[in-house]
């Protein structure tokens, strides 16, 4: 990747495909419009659903046209504003989203009310990687209507989005059950979680965590049939969400609220007060350099990673 800064390098691919259709290719860097913001991304989220976009899984859902670029969350300090911008001013740190598909670049350019500054204690890694999958795991708990002293299961519970949800869950007062690999359960237990393994007989091990009570709700972030159990758990189809399991959103009339049920700049908002207050813990697994962006989703793509990757984009 050249260190031309009159450059936005930048991630694109020319047609559907896997890893190997990702290019940093060499583009302007854009100019904001009136009410919109040029800033310069220090670090990005990446994501599944960029994934699946990508490999043309959700062309009914996201027709893509070519060339296109990838990513929705970043972070970084704002360059230059267009006209009428009073919120924010060159040399702000923000976070913020794009609805454009090019966050995954050394500079993006968002309306104003797609970013809000971003609190002191809340890290770049964290801030890049906060608005897919807090907003995800936000909607998704909302979904499921959880009351104090109910129970909710959460599968994929130490994922870029499970491990948030099952804190905003705990939050909210319920007992929370989180299925995940046996190494996480710690990590699980830290934060007031009841983990179960996924592995071996999976009913059993939510019957055993269960001790004889019943389950009010279910979120669903990792498919693999998870619903379906939940179903034969007698949980009411209206306390069941899942963010990726679209065939069974068919079958069985559940809910499937995910990011686009609270992609505002007010739930990125609470969601980072939250991060900034201690209140909600944002798991870095990994960081890439943006030139490493096929590494970094070869590494989503195992499923075992606890938490975000998070790309660099810039360093200063």
């Amino acid at each position: 990747m050249s260190t031309d800064n009159s450059k936005n390098h930048a991630v694109q691919y020319d047609h559907f495909g896997h890893i190997d259709v990702l290019n940093i290719v060499s583009l302007p860097i854009p100019s904001p419009k009136a009410g919109e913001v040029l800033v310069k991304v220090k670090t990005a989220g990446i994501n599944p659903g960029e994934a699946s976009i990508r490999e043309g899984k959700l062309q009914q859902q996201f027709p893509s046209t070519f060339p296109s670029g990838q990513g929705t969350d970043f972070a970084g300090i704002v360059e230059t504003t267009g006209d009428g911008i009073t919120d924010f001013k060159a040399g702000d740190e923000v976070i913020g989203f794009s609805n454009n598909r090019n966050s995954q670049a050394e500079y993006v350019v968002v309306k104003a009310d797609q970013l809000v500054p971003r609190p002191p204690k809340v890290s770049w890694e964290q801030a890049g990687g906060l608005f897919v999958a807090g907003t995800t795991a936000y909607a998704a708990v909302r979904a499921v209507n959880l009351k104090a002293g109910d129970t909710v299961i959460i599968s994929g519970a130490a994922g870029g989005v499970g491990s948030l949800a099952v804190q905003i869950a705990k939050k909210q007062g319920a007992k929370v059950i989180g299925i995940a690999s046996e190494h996480n359960h710690e990590w699980l237990k830290k934060h007031g979680i009841v983990p179960v393994n996924y592995e071996g007989n999976i009913e059993q091990n939510l019957k055993t965590a269960l001790n004889g009570a019943k389950a009010d709700a279910f979120i669903d972030t990792a498919g693999k049939g998870y619903v379906d159990i939940a179903v034969q758990m007698g949980i009411p189809a209206d306390r069941i969400n899942t963010i990726i399991d679209f065939e069974a959103v068919e079958k069985y009339k559940i809910k499937a609220e995910g990011s686009a049920a609270a992609s505002t700049a007010e739930v990125l908002s609470e969601l980072a007060q939250m991060v900034n207050d201690g209140e909600l813990e944002i798991p870095v697994a990994k960081t890439y350099p943006l030139k490493h962006v096929k590494e970094a989703y070869q590494e989503l793509e195992k499923h075992h990673t606890h938490g975000k990757i998070v790309l660099i984009a810039s360093a200063n």
